[in-house]
């Protein structure tokens, strides 16, 4: 009786599993993707998110950027609910501006790095910046996934006297927060413009609507930049409401938040929060 011979499709499917089980090692699996992180400057405060003034080491790139409000207009980290565990992100993960106030699970990966990387620690991060492209290949250039780390959140998954780039593994969680959502009133007269912040769920805004009380339907608003949203009626003088759309498709209405008695560059929390 002769040998039974393998069937190719059989082959081609332990061919398969094989590539699966490289790639779970490498951190494809579990919602865990690979990426690359580094810190801000020992001179940036983390508590003020402008473009960060980052100074790179050997293995870096250069870039210097103003320290104004950034590119999701966080004013201060601890006003918007988000502390000192925030990070710039490279425009594949930006999205633009949507993935302001998003959260990130994110850890270093030991097996590829096992000098500088600190096995088996995670830290939880808030997108609150924008990491610039250079356009010569730099770390932050498509389509490079990359967190440019506060000093605090870097080394607690990585070593100290490390002045370069580590390889980590990453992945989308839900963010926590405390206490509701908030909205900060920035504009003028029929200018209206709305930054929101401390968003659970999800933590990215897809869409925003808003109401007064002297209206009858919800007006569409529209992004500004970052975590700033516009729209171009006049509301002076009405309590105000918010309808929010996150990217993961839940909504959440927010009625009368802002009492009549508003001004400009005042800050209301709700009571409610996504979860």
């Amino acid at each position: 009786m002769g040998s039974a011979k393998i069937p190719s499709v059989f082959l081609l499917y332990v061919v398969f599993l094989v590539i699966l089980v490289f790639k779970g090692i490498n951190g494809q699996v579990n919602n865990w993707l690979n990426g690359h992180a580094t810190f801000y400057g020992a001179n940036q405060n983390p508590t003020t998110q402008g473009w960060p003034n980052i100074i790179w080491g050997l293995r870096r790139k250069i870039y210097a950027g103003p320290l104004i409000c950034g590119a999701c207009g966080y004013d201060n980290t601890f006003h918007a609910g988000f502390g000192v565990n925030t990070a710039a992100v490279s425009g594949t993960l930006f999205r633009s501006g949507e993935a302001c106030g998003a959260c990130y699970q994110v850890m270093c990966n030991y097996r590829l790095d096992p000098k500088w990387c600190l096995p088996r620690r995670i830290m939880t991060v808030t997108a609150t910046n924008f990491c610039p492209p250079n356009n010569n290949g730099g770390w932050c250039d498509p389509p490079h996934d990359h967190f440019d780390m506060s000093m605090s959140a870097f080394f607690r998954i990585a070593r100290q006297g490390n002045e370069g780039i580590v390889p980590v593994l990453y992945k989308r969680v839900s963010c926590k927060r405390r206490g509701g959502v908030r909205f900060t009133l920035k504009g003028q007269s029929n200018f209206n413009m709305v930054m929101i912040s401390n968003v659970g769920g999800s933590g990215d805004v897809k869409a925003v609507w808003i109401t007064g009380s002297n209206l009858r339907s919800w007006v569409p608003m529209h992004r500004n930049w970052g975590a700033n949203w516009q729209s171009s009626i006049d509301l002076r003088g009405q309590k105000l409401s918010f309808k929010l759309n996150l990217v993961d498709g839940k909504t959440l209405q927010f009625s009368n938040v802002v009492p009549s008695t508003w001004k400009f560059g005042q800050t209301f929390s709700s009571q409610n929060q996504f979860s």
